[in-house]
């Protein structure tokens, strides 16, 4: 069976994301991305009876065998100075990151 990622098209897609690959990367990416592809088809061939339901995953969790949530507890931090100290920047005890400057794409 034919690739269904070629090369070129596998360059575009690097293009578009931006990222720099050796040509090593470049090849071992575009490989396992075609074995997924593979693998998908492979799935979807699966004969599978009309009258299935549709499910998010392949055992059901009723309420009845669910465990309960856990109690959502705030919990101090024991060092938040020697924390904070690993920063590059802190004010007012707060971490200062560098602005991310907004793009428009076209």
């Amino acid at each position: 069976m034919s690739e269904s990622i070629t090369p070129e098209i596998f360059d575009h897609l690097v293009s578009l994301a931006a990222l720099e690959l050796s040509p090593d990367e470049a090849e071992y990416l575009r490989g396992q991305l075609n074995a997924q592809l593979t693998a998908i088809r492979e799935l979807v061939a699966i004969p599978i009876d009309e009258s299935a339901a549709i499910t998010s995953h392949g055992i059901p969790y009723p309420p009845q065998i669910s465990p309960a949530l856990r109690k959502d507890a705030w919990q101090p931090c024991e060092n938040p100075e020697e924390i904070l100290e690993q920063a590059p920047q802190v004010e007012e005890g707060y971490i200062i990151v560098p602005e991310i400057p907004h793009t428009e794409l076209e």
